[in-house]
């Protein structure tokens, strides 16, 4: 018995599609000799930056709060060691859904005192269509290829025999860029005041690939003597 003829392919897709979501990093800061000054400054701080933030409403997908500490900056001496002061941080990650906020958000975030901002880091949510949309591609291009080697063999796709899912990749935009602002003069209650000067970003588009490895059978035309019935008898 002849085996059936195997064709082995791998379908690629690669796709574009305009990001869907835009994360930032915030921290606060505080310091001081005082310890509980630190705290006090750092819970202040934080309250105004996350109420700053929740005040954009719908525009912000998701608020999550990170790991704090209050910390003190030791000093090492000949006699010992000496606190020099206490330090304090809290920090935040947002993920923001409405890109028109984006620039203004985060130029009024780096204008408050003692607050990092980071970002951002362009993406697609984790259940975006575009990734179903490469892997089906993908399985259509698979199949594609597969019909056009039986063709240059003479022959027609057959069954498909197996796939296997070797990799779906999502490429994440630039890391953007930091703005870092120093302690300001005035006070707290002023650090969100007045006009602040909005940010242009242009989002970097997010690209998917999806490959996939598969075996198809081959249907060969049968030769010429068996479609005609065998050898033709002598007279």
């Amino acid at each position: 018995m002849v085996q059936q003829p195997v064709i082995s392919v791998r379908g690629e897709a690669y796709m574009e599609a305009e990001p869907e979501i835009a994360v930032i990093s915030v921290t606060v800061e505080a310091r001081d000799r005082d310890r509980r000054t630190v705290l006090d400054r750092l819970a202040s701080r934080n309250t105004q930056v996350l109420d700053l933030i929740k005040g954009y409403g719908e525009a912000i997908e998701k608020l999550e709060s990170g790991p704090a500490s209050v910390y003190p900056d030791i000093k090492h001496k000949e006699r010992g060691e000496r606190v020099a002061r206490y330090l304090g941080r809290a920090s935040a990650q947002v993920v923001i859904r409405d890109f028109t906020v984006l620039g203004e958000l985060m130029a009024r975030l780096a204008d408050a005192e003692l607050v990092t901002v980071a970002g951002p880091w362009w993406s697609l949510r984790p259940d975006s269509p575009l990734y179903r949309q490469a892997r089906m591609a993908a399985a259509r291009d698979a199949t594609r290829r597969a019909g056009e080697y039986a063709e240059a063999f003479g022959g027609q796709l057959g069954g498909l025999i197996e796939a296997a899912d070797v990799g779906l990749l999502s490429g994440h935009g630039d890391q953007g860029v930091v703005f870092r602002a120093s302690a300001a003069a005035s006070s707290r209650a002023a650090a969100f005041a007045g006009e602040s000067p909005s940010l242009d970003f242009e989002p970097v588009k997010q690209t998917v690939t999806a490959h996939l490895d598969a075996r198809f059978g081959v249907v060969l035309p049968e030769p010429a003597s068996q479609q005609s019935g065998g050898n033709p008898q002598r007279s």
